[in-house]
């Protein structure tokens, strides 16, 4: 929640002040200049009684009652008239700037935010830009408050140009501070902090105690939910020091300002109250400070603290008591027009009636806080926004399936477990779905040139830095530099992920882009055939459910709860990924029996078919295929992969975009392109002469450093043999081999790419986790001449290509992972590639074996072409194929590999058989990669 407030006498307001809740924090934030600020420059020639009125609402404004701000605003009213009469537009100017100010504490949204588009006008014909720029960060505080999220950024962007023109230091703390707020609202707190570090490091230097404390409040909040309670703390200390500072300093002529900053002290310390089991403290000072809220007016910040009490009840047990407080809560979030914390209050709410038994009750409040969250969502000109958005609301859809499969145990042939079902797919994979449904490749119709090179120039900017990385460990090494690098780097994908939205919001087909809804259970059941069934996993706190979904058919079962997962699944990865535990087979064994009782409580409806599985959090790392379903004495173990073909999607409705996607699809005319053993080092002996002129191989502490900033990679010596094994699958005249030097960055992005059915690296790749976009693939670092070159393939650069593919294969190094956000799943490779046209993707789990690699991708292939296998088929016969070999016998060799997306057989045409001419068929593009 925003609450907007002016710091007058001699300070500049700025600061977005977080104020803690246990269900909430509550945000204070100013934007306005002090009235000696902005009356420094005011007309000498005025009406004495427009300045007497100014004067009087100046007095009854710092009073600071809500009685004194009606004063206030009657007192501006009457000189505003005057100074129009006067056609007097400074003074104009001046008198809008508190009018606006004061409404905003006594009148709905809408009302203020006129008055600032008003004064916004104003600042515009006296060319003002710092009232301006101020106009625009109260026009932006108004529309984050009224969830439209888009406009808000396009205000505050506007605002930081103008601020920089009128060389006023404090405005750009404002607009820094800001923008923070905006991505810790949209739940992306990387982003977060990275703005309030930067607003901090500039009040810093000016000096402002007030707006130090705020930012500091706002960055307690980012390492609050981060999960750094300590380092919280100390930023809340150090702030309420700042905020008690400057009220002990002015005494009797604090600011109604201050008062709010005192609220707001009062309420963080109530919050590590609570966290500290001292309740009863907390409750005092939570009434403190909405005493302070109501004298002041403050509708936000009364309902916020009402809020707070709410929890406080439920937490002691008094749930009447806690409706009441969360009941009054919500009565003025409604009247404030605050959408998000009006979603919060209601599930609040629905979790306290739940408590109390009150089913009914608790549906429908949780149904109307998420209506409130997807239509919020709506608003959100950003695809990575809208996934962090609502990876922040998660506990809402969890809550609601708890509450409907609660329900279906009482009541279990009345259809709530499909309705669960339902709520689970709208929780999972949304930008995925979003981002499906655009058109693939360069979207450039419609789009101001200006706009489109700038994205451009970012992505050669990032591309330089990235050689300038490779430089730095080619020669002469300085940690200051590279820390220069990784800084610059980090503005830049900043800045890329605004001007992204900037286009996204100017496209025609964004623009005409309804988003598409998840899939009900009838469309679900649509999407799977005789021999597919749907298991659809849904983790949660306390139990996990899953749905097993038939064509005509739906079971549901409860499973533990997500730690109890989560504890077991990493002790099942390590016993077979750490050397020290592989060779303990049994280990593994047992330990992959007993996940598959917990994660398949009946296995005898599944015999026989094919899985299209959707995880959920910790289940995304598990390699379903070596869950073991029997392990008699003295004879192998049976694993899943052994009795059925196995298929991941994200959600299921994902599905339904790739198959409209692909419908109509025109078969290419090539068939393979194969990218393999790319020249990554400067000791690589393929450099011949060059390496003289080269430096000899890093000192290891260097060499350590190299890796850690994916700059250095070992070759792959088993990719030469693995290319040529695919080739020789295929006819030579509808084939291209890149290899070595060849295998580079400019080769990926030639037109002639989208001539292959098949394509495959078998390279490097590079998982960042914390940057999404900075993931990638690895091509030829070095010319033939031993001169650096970017041969980095990244996700920013995959979502520019128009590959359209029906396969893609990203195995080893960990290419089915990413950054993982709550509910939209693991952002990484795959939905860069299923952007770019891809229908099918093979990714890989782990860093697999190189060798390994090499034999499964080439027996998967042999099954696609030589057995005319479905995807899923092959993917199982290699794998059984591998590990069929002792050495290769252990999970680690071959469970890593998954197949995401269509499972459904290609229409192989005799196209693909060797030495025949390419034909009409299906198009088809595997993306092999096989990395260390």
């Amino acid at each position: 929640m925003a609450v907007r407030f002016l710091f007058n006498l001699a300070l500049t307001a700025v600061a977005t002040v977080c104020v803690w809740g246990v269900t909430e924090w509550k945000q204070i934030s100013s934007a306005q200049p002090s009235p000696a600020a902005i009356l420094d420059g005011e007309s000498k020639t005025t009406i004495a009684t427009a300045q007497q009125y100014f004067n009087q609402g100046l007095k009854h404004y710092q009073q600071g009652s809500v009685t004194d701000f009606q004063a206030a605003q009657s007192s501006w009213e009457e000189a505003l008239a005057l100074w129009r009469q006067e056609n007097n537009l400074p003074q104009v100017a001046v008198t809008l700037n508190f009018l606006c100010l004061v409404q905003r504490q006594l009148l709905p949204p809408a009302a203020a935010l006129a008055c600032y588009q008003e004064l916004l006008t104003t600042a515009q014909a006296l060319e003002d830009s710092q009232t301006e720029a101020n106009s625009l960060v109260a026009i932006a505080q108004l529309q984050l408050q009224q969830g439209s999220y888009q406009e808000a950024f396009e205000s505050l962007e506007r605002s930081l140009p103008l601020w920089q023109e009128a060389n006023f230091k404090t405005g750009e703390v404002i607009s820094h501070n800001e923008l923070g707020q905006m991505y810790l609202t949209l739940g992306a707190t990387a982003q977060a902090e990275y703005f309030y570090n930067k607003a901090l490091e500039q009040a810093q230097s000016l000096g402002n105690r007030g707006n130090i404390a705020g930012i500091e409040h706002n960055l307690a909040q980012v390492k609050f939910t981060s999960g750094d309670i300590k380092g919280a703390l100390a930023l809340e200390e150090s702030a309420f020091q700042h905020w008690q500072s400057l009220i002990n300093d002015l005494g009797d002529r604090a600011t109604p300002d201050l008062r709010r900053g005192q609220a707001a002290g009062l309420n963080n310390l109530a919050f590590m109250q609570v966290q500290n089991q001292q309740l009863n403290g907390a409750k005092e000072n939570y009434q403190k400070a909405l005493i302070i809220w109501q004298q002041l007016g403050d509708k936000n910040g009364e309902a916020s603290s009402l809020n707070n009490l709410g929890y406080l009840a439920f937490l002691q047990g008094d749930l009447p008591t806690a409706l009441d407080y969360y009941q009054r809560a919500l009565a003025l979030r409604q009247m404030t027009g605050d959408r998000l914390k009006e979603s919060l209050t209601r599930y609040w709410l629905a979790v306290a009636w739940k408590q109390q038994g009150e089913t009914q009750q608790a549906m429908a409040e949780i149904e109307k806080a998420i209506y409130l969250v997807e239509n919020l969502r709506q608003a959100i000109g950003n695809d990575d926004l809208r996934a962090s958005f609502l990876a922040s609301k998660q506990d809402y859809y969890q809550f609601y399936i708890d509450l409907l499969m609660e329900q279906h145990q009482r009541e279990p042939n009345q259809g709530w477990d499909g309705k669960a079902l339902v709520v689970s797919e709208s929780a999972k994979a949304r930008s995925l779905l979003d981002i499906l449904s655009q058109t693939p490749g360069k979207i450039t119709k419609g789009i101001s040139p200006q706009l489109l090179n700038q994205k451009e120039t970012i992505e050669r900017q990032l591309n330089t830095l990235q050689e300038n990385k490779i430089k730095l460990y080619s020669s002469n090494y300085d940690p200051q530099k590279q820390a220069e690098l990784d800084q610059a780097i980090a503005d830049l994908l900043q800045r890329y992920d605004r001007v992204l939205g900037q286009i996204e919001r100017q496209s025609p087909d964004y623009s005409a882009l309804t988003r598409p809804r998840p899939l009900n259970l009838s469309q679900i059941q649509a999407l799977l055939d005789d021999e597919t069934l749907l298991l659809e996993y849904a983790l949660g706190k306390e139990r996990s459910y899953l749905w097993v979904v038939g064509q005509s058919s739906l079971r549901s079962y409860v499973l533990p709860g997500a730690d109890q997962l989560d504890e077991a699944i990493k002790s099942f990865r390590q016993s077979f990924l750490e050397p020290t535990q592989r060779i303990r087979r049994p280990l593994a064994v047992s330990q992959g029996a007993q996940l598959y009782g917990q994660l398949i409580p009946d296995p005898t409806i599944i015999t026989g078919k094919r899985l299209l599985i959707v995880p959920d959090g910790v289940l995304q790392y598990l390699p379903f295929g070596a869950l073991v379903t029997a392990n008699p004495p003295n004879q192998p173990p049976t694993y899943l992969i052994d009795r059925h073909e196995l298929v991941t999607m994200p959600s299921a409705s994902t599905l339904s975009i790739l198959r409209q996607n692909t419908a109509q699809r025109e078969p290419a005319p090539n068939l393979l392109a194969v990218f393999a053993d790319p020249v990554f080092t400067a000791s690589d002996e393929r450099l011949g002469t060059a390496i003289a002129r080269r430096p000899e191989n890093l000192p290891v502490d260097l060499e350590l450093s190299a890796r850690d900033a994916g700059v250095y990679f070992d070759r792959l010596p088993y990719t030469e043999q693995e290319a040529e094994q695919l080739i020789a699958l295929f006819p030579p005249e509808a084939s291209l081999n890149e290899l070595g030097f060849e295998a580079t960055r400019a080769r990926v992005f030639a037109d002639t790419m989208e001539q292959y059915r098949f394509i495959h690296f078998a390279t490097h790749g590079i998982l960042n986790s914390k940057n999404p976009q900075l993931s990638g693939l690895v091509l030829s670092l070095f010319n033939p001449a031993g001169e650096p070159i970017n041969g980095f393939v990244r996700l920013y650069d995959i979502f520019n290509l128009n590959l359209p593919a029906d396969l893609v294969v990203l195995s080893a190094c960990q290419t089915g992972l990413g950054q993982e956000v709550r509910g939209e799943g693991l952002i990484g490779l795959t939905r860069g590639f299923m952007y770019a046209g891809a229908a099918r993707v093979v990714v890989s789990l782990w860093s697999v074996d190189d060798e390994a690699t090499a034999r499964l991708m080439t027996e998967f292939y042999r099954g696609l072409l030589q057995q005319q296998m479905a995807p899923a088929a092959a993917l199982q016969w290699a794998q059984q194929k591998l590990k069929e070999d002792p050495r290769f016998a252990s999970p680690y060799y071959w469970a890593g590999f998954t197949l995401q997306g269509e499972w459904q057989n290609l229409p192989l045409s005799t196209q693909l058989a060797k030495g025949t001419s390419p034909a009409s068929s299906a198009p088809t593009k595997i993306i092999g990669t096989s990395l260390n």
